[in-house]
């Protein structure tokens, strides 16, 4: 990104080093009150729900290793490459999920975060031989996203975050 802004930058290298760190308020300071995120399995949330979905993978992962680089900024954007690799399900299925991030800035936060990965790559870690063959069609991402999104909703009820 041409005129790389060293404050916007800094501001996602705060996030990664914090999601590395497991510390989500670290991660979540960064982010406006009003932030959008969006990822290929979540879909959009916005608010408090962006913040309560890192609140409960950062919960949930009991092995989760985070890498990070190739961050760039400039006074409304940014980018950045970053690497997952955790287990998944019952199963304990190993995902390494390679991801691309993409960011807008307002008033020093981030408005809006978008990460972009391969769905069908990622769904056949997730669900073994079911994912490769199917994760590629429209039914089968949107029982994800569905089975995905009653589990949120399960853990913002128990966390009382509703």
């Amino acid at each position: 990104m041409a005129g790389q802004n060293e404050n916007n930058k800094m501001i996602i290298e705060k996030f990664y080093d914090s999601f590395q760190k497991k510390d989500v308020e670290g991660m979540l300071s960064v982010y406006s009150e009003d932030v959008q995120f969006t990822d290929p399995v979540f879909g959009r949330l916005v608010g408090k729900d962006a913040t309560a979905m890192w609140r409960m993978l950062l919960e949930k992962s009991k092995d989760l290793k985070i890498t990070f680089g190739d961050i760039r900024a400039n006074e409304k954007s940014g980018t950045a490459r970053w690497e997952a690799v955790y287990s998944f399900g019952s199963a304990d299925r190993k995902i390494h999920n390679k991801i691309t991030a993409r960011f807008t800035f307002k008033d020093r936060k981030i408005i809006s975060h978008e990460d972009s990965f391969s769905f069908l790559r990622w769904a056949g870690m997730a669900f073994g031989l079911q994912g490769f063959l199917l994760g590629w069609t429209p039914g089968f991402r949107k029982k994800v996203h569905e089975e995905t999104i009653k589990s949120f909703a399960m853990y913002k009820k128990r966390k009382r975050m509703e």
